[in-house]
């Protein structure tokens, strides 16, 4: 919990939550450490204005249902649920035109509401995905970010098949991507960071090539890599004003890029030769399309076209919490799960 406005977070004793008429009791099986839990442990700027204290992190999570509110159908006991995060209010104007993943009215699990670093929690039945019979819990919690990973690549109009891929940030949703791309028939597969052990992650995913942009020019290696001509494919899960530029720049004429990084300030790019003159398609990604994006990610998960798990590097007790918050700051971890 995020006890105080103030660094850090606290292990608590709380009473275990009721669910409404329309949500779902489920008893937490694992959950997982997400960049935006490190950024409210640290309690920097987006923090301060976001989160407001007493809360109950963490959104990534698999639990099994124990409860179920009156109005709920089509979810039972003892079913294996994952969450879609992004909680959304079905009459809003966005909501009304398919848009739900952007709601006007949006809360977010761990954000906005009490989360599910927890033994129990409560999930809006209308955002439970439920998961076949089987399915281990530590993979069905990391099909939130894994799901970004697939909105990212799967952009309207999109060609996976015998491109050329550039992703920048080889976190897990970069890594994801990675085997994606390779289970959608990516010709080169290039993928950059300033991390070596997150890119040795992403080779295991099926990277091709690993820049470490410390030592690296990005744009002279993707184009060497495509006979001059530049990658088919941006994808920017950095944040980073650096690479967001170098992709654009790595990109051939008539190249596509999909941005899903956050940067934590207005970014310059030269919007008439990197986009205009180069002809270039950009598209803005938020969460995930509710749920076209999940059932995709189900599909690439069960059928173990994507095998998620070299991703997944190290698992606690919830109670040893900051373990594993610190082996991701340190960035000596990919995911990290938690456990009850």
């Amino acid at each position: 919990m995020k006890s105080r406005p103030e660094k850090g977070l606290k292990l608590v004793d709380v009473d275990k939550p009721s669910p409404k008429k329309d949500e779902l009791l489920v008893k937490v099986r694992a959950t997982s450490i997400c960049g935006t839990d490190i950024h409210i442990y640290d309690w920097g700027p987006w923090a301060q204005s976001r989160i407001k204290p007493p809360l109950i992190v963490g959104h990534e999570v698999a639990g099994e249902v124990i409860e179920c509110g009156k109005n709920v159908r089509g979810f039972e006991k003892g079913d294996l649920v994952s969450a879609e995060t992004h909680i959304y209010c079905n009459t809003c104007f966005q909501c009304r035109i398919g848009n739900r993943h952007v709601c006007e009215k949006m809360k977010i699990f761990g954000v906005d509401i009490d989360g599910v670093f927890a033994e129990y929690a409560v999930v809006p039945a209308q955002n439970a995905w439920k998961n076949p019979k089987g399915m281990k819990p530590e993979i069905a919690s990391i099909q939130e970010p894994f799901g970004n990973a697939v909105h990212t690549i799967f952009a309207p109009n999109t060609r996976i098949q015998d491109a050329s891929i550039l992703i920048a940030g080889a976190g897990p949703i970069g890594c994801f991507a990675a085997g994606i791309a390779k289970a959608e028939g990516a010709k080169k597969i290039i993928i950059s960071d300033v991390n070596d052990y997150r890119l040795g992650l992403a080779e295991k995913m099926g990277a091709d090539v690993l820049v470490n942009v410390r030592s690296q020019n990005v744009v002279e290696v993707a184009k060497k890599e495509t006979a001059g001509r530049g990658i088919d494919l941006f994808l920017e899960m950095s944040g980073s004003p650096q690479a967001l530029n170098d992709g654009l720049s790595a990109l051939r004429v008539g190249g596509t890029a999909s941005i899903l990084g956050v940067f934590d300030s207005k970014v310059q790019i030269d919007v008439t030769d990197s986009i205009v003159f180069k002809y270039v398609r950009i598209f803005g990604i938020n969460g995930r399309l509710i749920f076209d994006t999940w059932k995709k990610t189900s599909e690439l998960i069960n059928s173990k076209n994507v095998d998620p798990r070299p991703v997944i590097t190290h698992s606690f007790k919830l109670k040893d919490f900051e373990k594993g918050f610190e082996l991701l700051k340190e960035g000596k971890a990919g995911k990290v799960i938690l456990v009850p």
